[in-house]
């Protein structure tokens, strides 16, 4: 039966949960769609790794995957919102594990969910801001001359994670407005973008090629593996969507409105990025010569080639400001999600991360670690050139296996899981039995080599990364953690109960 919650206030609920509330709760429905929305960002996601397409599959699996994608991610995101129905919380899938796993093992589960859910956030910020510094760098390249080199774009890099890092310092209110302003500027700009692109050229691609063209530039020979590993320009650019879960805390009549901002963000992204991606393999003038641009960013060269350089330019501008709208809602989110997790002391340093700004009432210092930890997982970039790649891998697999554990969980509880007001119904086996197969086969897809021969300048270290989170937190666990992680009891959480930075009383399950 559906948790009464009707007559509970959105700060009664979170207490009744273990928290007090302490953020801001100001956002709309609309504006916490918005997060996941402009996270997600088609303008981003489906753009800077285009190329990647084009090499890895080409238009039929570009076009194709994009589709099949979109139902399996709408698998596992119609997952995550029925839990997240019962449990609006900022900690989200942490929290959801620590709630639905069997007492003497849920610790544990939380504990990996909270760290593949941190890994992930930073991946993505990573890999969108550095997305948009490709982007400049190629408008900047072709505008002004500055050229496309690894030291230029991680300068640009960073240069755009220090204005990610201020907006987000000044609060919740400017950046919920700006989300409003990035749900019209995807929309519109896809719309515009789409329109030029099938309007203006004389010449168009035929049915055949968007749809059937397959290219392989990856020097591995099985077609079939190619295909596979080509669905990663669709499954990285469906990921962030936990962001509506991370701002419920924020959010007024949370259990609906956190539910329906992740389902609205994968379906209006699905129809979206459709309409986007085709315009683009429409309108391919020269796949040859897109492929070989001296800017690097194959969809800059695309939109000069079939609209002029300067209306390409124009037009690369609007990707570009898509691509910094979807970078400060992954900073808002990845910062949210550090809050929670240092609140139950899971981070180093946990006393600093947690900490909110008096004024603002955000997690201030959580947002510098945020965008700190994104540049880090950049720099490779300087001698790697498959750099980018095995970012957003690193993205996908962190954040799938997040959202997994909490629909496989709640698989185990059955008829014992206390739904929120937005559910699934009968439905709900069938849907998460999908979802934590889709993730299992994922998980190990993108791990996979990407380039042949696989040499240090085109490993994935993907792997290698998200080793080393696994091994550093799975001995933490083991030394340390297991004795005092969201045990009340410990020593070392004797803290809790005291006010904060913003002179409120912090909780714990």
């Amino acid at each position: 039966m559906p948790l009464d919650v009707s007559r509970m206030s959105d700060e009664e609920r979170l207490k009744q949960l273990g928290y007090q509330q302490t953020l801001a709760r100001s956002m709309s429905g609309r504006a916490n769609f918005g997060v996941s929305f402009t996270i997600i960002s088609i303008l981003s996601g489906c753009m800077t790794l285009y190329g990647y397409g084009m090499n890895t599959g080409g238009p039929a699996v570009i076009m194709w995957g994009w589709l099949f994608v979109g139902l399996m991610t709408l698998f596992v995101g119609l997952s995550m919102a029925e839990v997240c129905s019962s449990y609006p919380t900022s900690a989200g899938l942490y929290f959801w594990a620590h709630r639905m796993a069997p007492p003497r093992s849920a610790a544990a589960w939380a504990w990996f969910t909270g760290w593949f859910n941190t890994l992930g956030q930073i991946a993505v910020t990573a890999g969108v801001d550095f997305g948009a510094a490709t982007f400049l760098n190629a408008l900047l390249d072709l505008q002004f001359g500055f050229t496309t080199t690894p030291g230029h774009t991680i300068t640009l890099f960073g240069i755009i994670l220090v204005f990610h890092g201020v907006l987000n310092t000044f609060g919740v209110r400017i950046v919920a407005f700006l989300n409003e302003i990035s749900i019209w500027w995807h929309i519109l700009g896809v719309v515009v973008i789409c329109g030029a692109l099938v309007l203006v050229p004389d010449h168009h691609r035929s049915a055949g090629f968007v749809f059937g063209g397959f290219v392989n530039n990856t020097g591995f020979s099985s077609s079939t593996y190619v295909v596979l590993i080509g669905l990663l320009m669709a499954q990285y650019t469906f990921t962030g969507y936990d962001a509506s879960a991370h701002m419920t805390e924020e959010t007024i009549d949370a259990s609906t409105a956190g539910p329906k901002g992740i389902v609205r963000a994968i379906l209006v992204s699905l129809a979206a990025g459709f309409v986007l991606l085709f315009g683009f393999t429409y309108a391919t003038q020269s796949y040859a010569g897109a492929l070989a641009s001296g800017t690097g960013v194959p969809p800059a060269q695309i939109l000069m080639d079939a609209l002029g350089a300067a209306a390409g330019k124009w037009l690369l501008l609007v990707v570009i400001v898509a691509q910094l709208f979807c970078g400060m809602a992954s900073v808002t989110a990845n910062s949210r999600m550090i809050y929670a997790f240092s609140r139950d002391g899971a981070l180093p340093f946990s006393g600093v991360w947690h900490q909110l700004n008096p004024v603002t009432r955000t997690p201030t210092n959580a947002v510098w670690l945020a965008t700190g930890g994104a540049f880090a997982l950049g720099l490779p970039y300087l001698w790697n050139t498959t750099a980018y790649a095995a970012v957003t891998s690193i993205a996908t697999i962190g954040l799938y296996i997040a959202y997994v554990i909490p629909t496989y969980l709640r698989l185990r509880q059955g008829d014992r899981f206390e739904r929120g007001p937005w559910h699934l119904g009968s439905w709900s086996s069938v849907v998460g039995t999908i979802a934590v197969v889709w993730v299992l086969v994922i998980t190990v897809l993108f791990m996979l080599p990407q380039t042949s021969p696989v040499t240090a300048h085109t490993f994935n270290y993907a792997p290698l990364a998200v080793g080393v989170v696994v091994a550093f937190c799975g001995i933490w666990w083991l030394a340390s953690a297991r004795t005092w992680f969201l045990n009340t009891a410990h020593p070392r959480n004797s803290t809790l109960g005291r006010k904060d930075a913003s002179g409120r009383t912090g909780g714990r399950w």
